[in-house]
Formats: structure tokens, C-alpha cells, sequence
């Protein structure tokens, strides 16, 4: 497997990039909800640029000692959120589409949640080749499905005293 690293620089960037599409396709959503915790800063973003409400769900696939390994989804019973209803239409918000398994999952999991929903789309930044799901929007397609090393994975490998003592 290929590794593809990004920096903080690069990472804002097609957060913006994604932002943009979703902006040019002229779709109406009223409420945003983001997968945790990679889709978190993109959701975050994505509600700051567009004055719109986020909810958080919190769904887990990976694991291990390195965060590589695939586990059993597991998703979170309920949404954070300050609103007291979900929007109709959502705009379901990762930072990548692997397998598909949990954006799918995701998907499924909000349209039994939420009786008044009426549409959702979903939005990634990275889309590879390997998934069985098509986000709507995404901002880059990968055809070698390589190994994503985001800039906030080094938080994953800090020990903490060492942190304390530097």
C-alpha cells in the first residue's frame, strides 16, 4: 500500500476545495453532520463557512496498536448537537471514504433516526478507489488506495510525559 502524507496547509485547502463544490452544485441543506472523529475538523469547517448547524456522530472502524486495523463499526446511539431536531436535509460530512462501510452505515443509521428527513448527501475529502460507496462530493479520487497521513496523526503516537517535559 501507497502512503500519501498532507500537511496542515494542504489539508485546509481541500477542506475549502470541498466547500466550494458543494457551493457550485447549489444544494439547499440545512444542517451538517460529521462522522468523528475524522470527519470532525472537516464538519467543523465546513458549518463555520456555511453559518449552518453541525451534529456530531460518533462511529469507530479502526483500531490496534497503530490504528490500522480493521474492526467491527461501531456507531454511537445518539448525535451531539445544540438543535433539538435534525434538519431535513443533511449534509453528511468525513474526512475519507475507505471501504464505505461506515459512511454507508452512517447513512442508513440517520435515515432511521429522523423521521423528516428528506435528503441527505454525503462529502468527503478523499474518495478511494477501493470503496463500494460514492460520496456526492469529494475532492480528490484515489485510484491506488493509499495509506492517508493526516497532519493531527502524530497526536496519536505523543506520550504525554514527554510532551509534559519538552
Amino acid at each position: 500500500m501507497s502512503d500519501l502524507y498532507v500537511s496542515w496547509e494542504e489539508y485546509h485547502q481541500h477542506i475549502e476545495t470541498l466547500a466550494v463544490k458543494i457551493y457550485q452544485s447549489q444544494w439547499q441543506f440545512d444542517q451538517i453532520v460529521c462522522i468523528a472523529k475524522g470527519g470532525l475538523r472537516v464538519g467543523d469547517i465546513l458549518s463555520r463557512l456555511y453559518d449552518i448547524p453541525l451534529a456530531i456522530s460518533a462511529a469507530s472502524s479502526y483500531g490496534g496498536k497503530d490504528n490500522r486495523s480493521r474492526e467491527e463499526l461501531t456507531i454511537g446511539e445518539h448525535l451531539a448537537m445544540t438543535n433539538g431536531t435534525l434538519g431535513s436535509r443533511i449534509l453528511l460530512v468525513d474526512d475519507l471514504v475507505d471501504s464505505g462501510v461506515s459512511l454507508q452505515a452512517v447513512s442508513q443509521w440517520l435515515h432511521d433516526y429522523s423521521s423528516h428527513l428528506q435528503e441527505l448527501r454525503t462529502a468527503v475529502i478523499w474518495y478511494k478507489s477501493c470503496s463500494q460507496f460514492q460520496p456526492d462530493y469529494y475532492v480528490e479520487y484515489l485510484s491506488n488506495n493509499p495509506w492517508i497521513h493526516q497532519p493531527f496523526e502524530r497526536y496519536e503516537t505523543i506520550n504525554l510525559k514527554d510532551l509534559s517535559s519538552s
